[in-house]
């Protein structure tokens, strides 16, 4: 690839090589700031903003282990455990500890399709039933015009359903990938279909890249976990990865536990997700890096590098929302980052890096109440490092009337889809908190933005009032929480 064309492409260049590294002495330092100097998601305007010891964020979350891996100027710079595999037990974690990657296991997944797509075995944008053999997905009156095609799947916009998965428990017998996609026993979900236009909103489906999953074993004749080794795993050298479901008895005494938010392991120590390509890789922090790291080296067109140039500028392009092929997309310029969480059950993780330099991170913990601490974490290492991303939302403050404030306290419901999530907001004194599990593990203290408009430092879901004409509350919207949701005033 020409300088120039390089240039066109907004792709910056940096060798490996022309690099600098950190001494020792450096690195130990901004571990060390980074281990006292966790930071929230948001603070009070006017306020110091609060730091917090990692060890002390994992006590309060019940979170009983965290692994954490930085990469700078293009290199793994450190790489750590914290806490323990099981809750209870003496096992500690380090930086060679399996967890589930959870949803990450998608950009993963993705790479290996643009292999195909660059090796001329896949298409982006063909009907993807051309390439099933064993299965093709069901037409509807939504697919008379558009179809499902693999750029689609990967973009979360080919307009199936089955947002995501809950896994299999150790005792439960697990469905075949065709199951799956049926929705037929034992399988735990509905059936995947597309039930709106392709190509005309974006929506969240775990359930496509089940669709791409079986689409990527017929084309290569290959079960996933072996054509995921063949095509992505191996060539960039993550010799700890592997999307075997169930994890081999082998690798079992290398994995951390999973658990609720309650701090308590899950019965089996972990589940299992036949749906592999959306939820099964098992990884560590470093191998998620090194694949980040490989992503970046494509986009620089570098010798040997995972992808072309051209399907890696694809995977980090804005497809339809806020996602590429295969990733999310945040920044522009300098702090321009691809990024993906996961959510399997008792396992959170996350891992970002940008797409103009060689820096990243990833975090990996085996609690429900995980997210939280890994945001904080990727907070202080971006401060730490300096790169003006992920800062912490200062927040201004108004004094809501305090008989309205006494007003709210009662008991809600909300209802997203099939599920019904009991809400109760309390009084301590002048104090109002909220608990909702789903939106926060702990209660939220409650601050007012505006009349009528409250926000929490825990969580990004806001709560605006609704009241009638005498100035009783009927209900609240539920904001940031990624699509319309109300919660109504119980008797």
């Amino acid at each position: 690839m020409s300088k120039l064309v390089r240039l066109l492409l907004g792709i910056t260049v940096v060798s490996a090589t022309a690099f600098p590294q950190s001494r020792p002495a450096d690195v130990a330092e901004r571990v060390a700031r980074v281990e006292k100097g966790l930071l929230p998601r948001a603070a009070i305007a006017g306020q110091p903003v609060p730091r917090y010891a990692i060890e002390e964020r994992m006590k309060t979350l019940r979170t009983p282990g965290v692994s954490v891996a930085v990469m700078h100027n293009g290199k793994i710079e450190w790489a750590k455990g914290y806490g323990v595999k099981r809750a209870g037990a003496a096992e500690p974690v380090d930086s060679t500890t399996l967890f589930q990657a959870a949803s990450i296991s998608k950009p993963v997944a993705a790479a290996a399709a643009l292999r195909l797509v660059d090796n001329k075995r896949l298409t982006l944008d063909d009907d993807i039933n051309s390439f099933l053999a064993t299965w093709k997905v069901p037409d509807t009156t939504y697919t008379t015009r558009e179809k499902v095609t693999l750029r689609r799947l990967l973009s979360h916009s080919a307009g199936l359903t089955v947002h995501g998965f809950p896994g299999y428990a150790s005792s439960a017998p697990v469905p075949t990938t065709v199951q799956v996609l049926d929705g037929s026993k034992p399988a735990n979900t509905a059936p995947v279909r597309v039930n709106v236009a392709p190509g005309t909103i974006w929506r969240y489906s775990g359930g496509g890249y089940t669709v791409m999953q079986l689409a990527l074993s017929n084309v290569t004749g290959k079960q996933f976990p072996q054509l995921m080794r063949d095509l992505v795993l191996g060539p960039v050298g993550m010799k700890s990865s592997g999307y075997e479901q169930p994890l081999p008895q082998e690798k079992r005494h290398l994995a951390a536990v999973a658990h609720r938010g309650d701090g308590t392991p899950i019965a089996g120590d972990w589940h299992s997700y036949p749906e592999m390509a959306a939820a099964g890789l098992w990884t560590t922090p470093t191998d998620l890096l090194l694949f980040a790291r490989a992503i970046q080296r494509s986009l620089a067109g570098e010798p040997n590098a995972l992808l072309s140039p051209a399907l890696a500028r694809d995977f980090v392009t804005i497809q339809k929302g806020t996602y590429g092929l295969g990733v999310a997309l945040e920044g522009e310029g300098a702090t321009a980052r691809f990024s993906h969480g996961g959510a399997n059950a008792g396992y959170r993780c996350y891992f970002f890096a940008f797409t103009t330099h060689g820096d990243g991170i990833a975090i990996m913990t085996n609690s429900d109440n995980g997210s939280e601490i890994a945001n904080e974490i990727a907070r202080a290492v971006a401060d730490v490092y300096g790169w003006n991303v992920m800062q912490t939302q200062m927040r201004q403050v108004v004094q809501m009337d305090a008989q309205k404030l006494r007003s709210l306290a009662g008991k809600y419901r909300i209802t997203v889809g099939r599920d019904t999530i009991p809400l109760v907001m309390r009084m301590e004194g002048p104090v109002l908190f909220a608990e909702a599990a789903p939106l926060s593990r702990q209660p939220m203290r409650l601050y007012a933005s505006a009349p009528d408009r409250l926000f929490s430092l825990e969580s990004p879901a806001e709560f605006a009032v609704e009241r009638d004409p005498a100035g009783g509350v009927t209900g609240l919207q539920v904001l940031n929480v990624g699509m319309p949701v109300r919660a109504v005033r119980l008797p």
